[in-house]
């Protein structure tokens, strides 16, 4: 690891203009190439205080040995410049994105004297026009099947034209019709030129003149009686609309456009591009990349842009690009952009209207590609496995977690403290085993203590707690206790002096044993505990552990804010290497406890917002509330009804009526409206059956989870 100080350059030996630098490391390859608007101000970000930069950063100058630049003219050209230097040198630590397949793309070879009409893959070729990129090669096939009946241009291959030719026998599309048959001079090449244009012309969204061009014949054929020719041009009609169906409109004033929308976490970035031509969406593509150097989202589209137009001209650049974030500045992209095109291009971010819907579209794809590569990279057994060993040999553990076990608490500003366990074997997900947690405190409640503030601290610790003492009464209950262990006094697990199990399913010790004589979940112990959080996280399950007197499960902490793993007792954390797959499968770990325990603190908050005097009365369901409410408007009206009017609701006893009145007599009626423009108090505004809260709009998370201490996610 080489010390930046050592090939830190003077001050007065970097210009203060634009230009772009490389950091090459001691083999003299290029790991990191990127530009600046002033390479003074830039390289000097570089060459600080180890401690004070991004562990990706870091990470970086320790592993360069020496730093070189070029100085250029303008911004522009440092833009160019950058991208030439990224595609010839593949730096590892710049952002590469990389494509999640290989893009099919509809393309006539107008560079031949014949033009074909084919399927194409990898580079582009000078001289062809592309239409795309598709998702699926059989949708150009569709497509080029309906619009071969109406331009029928060839589509076979140099060596069936060349048979066709020498024979003098076209092929089937010759025969059918779908094929105009240059290859035997049933057309000039003139001619099938001019169809090649045509086709073309549709395909790039002109479609409105040439439907009513074919309208127009079809009309002047019935006139003149040619009802077979009548006949075939509104089959050509139809199929054209067929094929104009496939890609519905989506912004209505023909815009030529390409929305890009980017979803990212800590490691990975995913991108989405829409194309979208006169008006309608006629390519989609998606990348993924690792995100090797410390970027914001800006940067990330700027990287997109760059990939995406660096070797593109004229109309592949569309007039506006859209996009969720700007680059900083963005007047060199847009300029770059529009020198590309030829003429200006607009780059911003939708802001109303069809634009911005078309974009949030994009957004979810962008988003669901990267769970879909994050899917697929976790369900791969020797990725899973090297990232296993990796974390065993990270945290010195004697063989590979094959349980892991993560816990994280959740809370607003104190309010409705929950906790989440979820459950990874063999670096998979077990939903199954997924718990949920009410955090008690010191008074019983699910308010964080008084006067400790937001204490994820003793949060922790008391998850960690109840769960491992469940995990020792089981061990009792099937016979486990080793020699020289103590045995619960009274069947209480240790550390649980009156013998209740805090956070476990109401019941005796025996309620812990499924129907069929299996042991419950929790009589599995985990190989290594994951807190979400750094030192005090990381002590606080530790110190839980000690008290509990198990000494055999290992504990570490991920701190979200630069991946770092911390361990018990140790000052300094472990970093785990960027491109590690055992850092990703904790992010993985931690990153679904998040979810997890949020999911339900959210839904927690939103059913203590709607609750409402009625949730008191023992007994009564949700129907008969709604019944009630139903009956008598509100719950104001219900109060000062009689318990014979109250009988008057089908499906409400005397009794269940004398329990209703009782329960609302209790209970403090809200307080008057007020008027606030006014002061004046609203006597006459009735109560609303449910109690909401107007400062908070967020929707809660539904969750199939059924109690609020053991769930499950489908």
């Amino acid at each position: 690891m080489a010390d930046p100080s050592s090939y830190r350059p003077k001050p007065g030996d970097v210009p203060d203009c634009p230009g772009v630098y490389r950091f090459r490391d001691e083999h003299r390859r290029v790991i990191y190439v990127g530009k600046a608007k002033s390479l003074r101000q830039r390289l000097a970000n570089y060459f600080q205080d180890l401690a004070n930069l991004h562990p990706r950063t870091r990470s970086m100058v320790t592993t360069a040995a020496s730093v070189e630049w070029t100085v250029v003219s303008t911004e522009v050209e440092a833009l160019q410049l950058e991208y030439s230097w990224i595609k010839e040198f593949d730096p590892r630590f710049n952002v590469k994105y990389r494509d999640d397949k290989s893009y099919p793309y509809l393309a006539v070879t107008m560079n031949e004297e014949f033009p074909r009409v084919q399927v194409m893959r990898g580079h582009k070729k000078k001289g062809v026009r592309y239409f795309g990129p598709y998702g699926h090669a059989w949708a150009i096939r569709d497509t080029v099947d309906l619009l071969l009946r109406v331009f029928p241009v060839r589509t076979c291959s140099a060596g069936v034209f060349k048979n066709a030719a020498r024979t003098g026998r076209p092929c089937l599309l010759g025969y059918i019709g779908k094929c105009s048959a240059p290859c035997v001079g049933r057309v000039s090449a003139e001619e099938h030129r001019e169809l090649a244009e045509d086709f073309s012309d549709f395909m790039a969204g002109r479609t409105g003149t040439y439907l009513r061009r074919l309208e127009k014949q079809m009309t002047e054929a019935a006139e003149e009686m040619e009802y077979e020719r009548a006949a075939r041009l509104r089959d050509d009609i139809e199929a054209l609309r067929k094929a104009m169906e496939k890609s519905a409109v989506v912004l209505a004033d023909a815009t030529d456009a390409d929305l890009i929308a980017v979803a990212e976490d800590e490691l990975e970035a995913a991108v989405q591009i829409f194309h979208v031509r006169g008006g309608r969406v006629r390519g989609q593509r998606g990348w993924v990349t690792d995100k090797v150097e410390d970027v914001t989202t800006g940067a990330l589209v700027e990287h997109a842009l760059q990939q995406l137009y660096g070797e593109e001209s004229g109309d592949a650049v569309p007039k506006e690009v859209l996009v969720p974030a700007l680059p900083d500045p963005v007047e060199p992209v847009q300029e770059w952009l529009a020198e590309r095109r030829g003429s200006n291009v607009s780059l911003r971010i939708p802001q109303r209207g069809d634009k911005k819907a078309l974009m949030e579209t994009v957004q979810r794809n962008a988003q669901q590609g990267l769970v879909l590569h994050k899917t697929r990279r976790a369900s791969d057994l020797t990725t899973r496995s090297r990232a296993l060993e990796e974390i065993a040999e990270a945290l010195d553990l004697d063989s590979a977690p094959l349980r892991i076990e993560c816990y994280d608490i959740s809370h607003l500003q104190g309010d409705d403290v929950v906790a989440s366990m979820v459950v990874f074997e063999d670096g998979l997900q077990r939903k199954s085993e997924y718990r949920r947690f009410q955090i008690k405190g010191r008074a019983g409640d699910t308010r964080l203590w008084h006067g400790e503030g937001q204490d994820d601290v003793r949060s922790m610790h008391e998850v960690i707690t109840r769960r491992f003492r469940r995990y020792l009464a089981e061990k009792e209950k099937t016979g486990e206790w080793a020699d020289g262990e103590d045995v619960p006094v009274n069947g209480s697990p240790a550390g649980s002096p009156d013998g209740s199990l805090d956070g476990a399913p109401e019941g005796p010790v025996d309620a812990l044993v499924e129907d069929d004589g299996r042991p419950k979940r929790f009589a599995y112990p985990p190989q290594l505990v994951v807190v979400d959080g750094g030192q005090p996280q990381v002590a606080a399950a530790q110190r839980a552990l000690d008290e509990l007197g198990i000494d055999d499960i290992a504990v570490c902490g991920l701190a979200k804010r630069l991946e770092e793993i911390w361990l018990p007792g140790e000052d300094d954390p472990v970093v785990l290497p960027r491109s590690s797959e055992g850092l990703y499968l904790l992010q993985r770990v931690r990153d679904e406890a998040h979810r997890f325990a949020i999911t339900y603190q959210r839904t927690r908050r939103a059913k203590r917002f709607r609750a409402g005097p009625l949730d008191d009365v023992p007994g009564l369901g949700e129907t008969r509330k709604q019944a009630l409410i139903k009956h008598f408007g509100s719950v104001k009206r219900l109060r000062s009804a009689t318990i014979d009017q109250i009988c008057g609701v089908p499906g409400i006893g005397r009794k269940t009526a004398e329990t209703i009145a009782a329960a609302l007599a209790q209970a403090v009626p809200a307080g008057p409206a007020v008027n606030t423009a006014t002061g004046e108090i609203m006597e006459d505004v009735e109560e609303a059956p449910a109690a909401t809260t107007a400062g908070d709009a967020e929707t809660p998370v539904p969750t199939s989870v059924p109690d609020d201490r053991r769930g499950q996610e489908t």
